[in-house]
């Protein structure tokens, strides 16, 4: 017996994965699909069986590790995932997707007295900096000239609006909030 998958979510997740793997010309896609909604609603248990539906290969991250003590090594571990995330692509010929889970717990700023911290201001910078050129991703200290292959990235959350503006907005992130319907409670 299989769970079940609400047809909104698997729809929200398919065409966004499909439109950034097809060479659409003129059309801007959004590299980064928000998934946000209240805890405990199935957010990332969904994108799950989307996944494994599809036959896509995710790489997966937390939004634990967004923060260290060093300087510089959450952003350098986005870009790695999403390189090695092009890679799989490359070599296996399937499509294969970046997510990042809880994203608003590491790169949100919860209130005043929450630390802002450089490894938050470069995870954001990264963010944005993937999702306006994704086939140009490098590693710190490197140069590929070689193009890679777009890499739709997922990211869940509670809520968005702790996040820093610039990256949420609608060029860069396409926001899909889920709140489940008493259909997709009782599938």
């Amino acid at each position: 017996m299989g769970f079940y998958i609400s047809p909104r979510f698997l729809d929200k997740l398919a065409v966004h994965i499909t439109k950034n793997f097809m060479q659409l010309p003129e059309v801007n896609v959004p590299l980064i699909l928000g998934i946000h909604g209240r805890k405990g609603e199935g957010k990332s248990f969904q994108c799950e069986l989307v996944f494994e539906r599809m036959g896509i290969e995710p790489v997966c991250m937390s939004g634990g590790e967004l923060e260290s003590p060093d300087a510089g090594d959450p952003a350098r571990l986005i870009r790695m995932r999403y390189r090695e995330a092009a890679e799989l692509i490359r070599v296996r010929g399937r499509m294969c997707i970046l997510l990042i889970n809880d994203l608003d717990a590491g790169a949100g700023r919860v209130d005043a007295g929450t630390q802002y911290t450089v490894n938050t201001q470069l995870v954001n910078a990264t963010l944005m900096n993937i999702a306006d050129n994704p086939t140009n991703v490098q590693l710190p200290g490197s140069y590929d000239m070689t193009p890679i292959h777009r890499v739709p990235i997922i990211v869940t959350g509670n809520d968005f609006s702790t996040l820093y503006a610039p990256l949420v907005r609608d060029g860069r992130m396409d926001k899909f909030y889920w709140e489940p319907d008493r259909d997709d409670r009782l599938g």
